[in-house]
């Protein structure tokens, strides 16, 4: 039987396929450390005081670009343009390019 996250108890389930192997690997730990304080958290703003646990398992992962990529809009070399996210086939051809 399937558990999902959330354990019966409230417990994170770490086995989760749902975290895509994030509790595993070489920022396993600063992800567990970062998730637990986060729904754990009893702060209105729920995790504002999680944000140390965030930075630390964020260095860790910029440690390691191959296993943790970053998004383009993160790197800050990304383009405000949704255009640019979509596959050549997704976009529309403009009335020029199309053949008749």
């Amino acid at each position: 039987m399937f558990a999902g996250l959330i354990l019966p108890n409230g417990d994170i389930n770490w086995n989760c396929p749902c975290l895509g192997g994030m509790a595993s690997g070489p920022c396993g730990e600063q992800f567990k450390s970062a998730f637990s304080c986060f729904h754990y958290s009893k702060e209105e703003v729920k995790g504002s005081d999680c944000l140390d646990q965030f930075r630390t398992m964020q260095e860790c992962m910029q440690r390691y670009p191959d296993l943790y990529p970053q998004d383009e809009e993160e790197q800050g070399e990304g383009s405000n343009n949704a255009e640019n996210d979509l596959p050549a086939q997704d976009i529309p051809a403009s009335p020029s390019q199309r053949s008749s």
